[in-house]
């Protein structure tokens, strides 16, 4: 769908955006929240955080908002050299993007983004979330990164294939309608 840089740019913009949230989110609250409130002995999740003084990073509690951004600057900076032109590159592989019909292609870029973001991101988050306090041990790291990525790729696929994707391009639509109907005049005008 983006056409030049800018707007592979903007697009991925969009993505981190919502993804990052959707991710602190389903991580703070599905995957480490029980484990919080019984360290803490509070009653929910905010609170048990609160009580912990943030989320621990590098060992070090940080508030929510940190979490978001470091993610976020992750996220962006990832999917801008790794996500978005490999998995471009892996779809091409599969699928003539010429003769393919678009929501087809569209799909195999979204398998072949979380397929790449999922494994990297997940590392990254074991990283950054490992318990320093308990000492390091490379053999623990690789068994956190493997278990994070067991429980983050099914929700990255369902929530990137079903929801993430189809709102990011309606919004990505909306804010370039005047490029992309431009284009498709272009389009039709030197087939005519």
């Amino acid at each position: 769908m983006p056409k030049n840089q800018f707007q592979r740019m903007i697009f991925a913009l969009i993505t981190v955006i919502i993804t990052v949230h959707a991710y602190v989110f389903y991580s703070l609250y599905v995957i480490h929240g029980n484990m919080f409130i019984q360290i803490t002995g509070e009653t929910g999740v905010i609170a048990a955080i609160n009580k912990m003084g943030g989320v621990p990073v590098f060992g070090k509690p940080i508030p929510i908002w940190a979490v978001v951004i470091i993610e976020f600057i992750l996220a962006y900076t990832l999917e801008n050299l790794i996500g978005a032109p490999f998995s471009f590159k892996l779809a091409c592989k599969n699928f003539d993007p010429k003769t393919t019909h678009p929501v087809l292609f569209e799909t195999a870029i979204i398998c072949a983004t979380v397929g790449i973001m999922c494994p990297v991101m997940s590392f990254a988050a074991a990283f950054l979330y490992y318990n320093y306090q308990a000492g390091f041990n490379m053999w623990t790291l690789l068994a956190d990164w493997l278990k994070l990525v067991c429980y983050n790729f099914p929700f990255a696929f369902f929530s990137q294939l079903f929801f993430i994707q189809p709102f990011v391009r309606k919004v990505f639509k909306t804010i370039f309608a005047k490029s992309i109907k431009a284009d498709l005049e272009k389009k039709e005008y030197t087939h005519a």
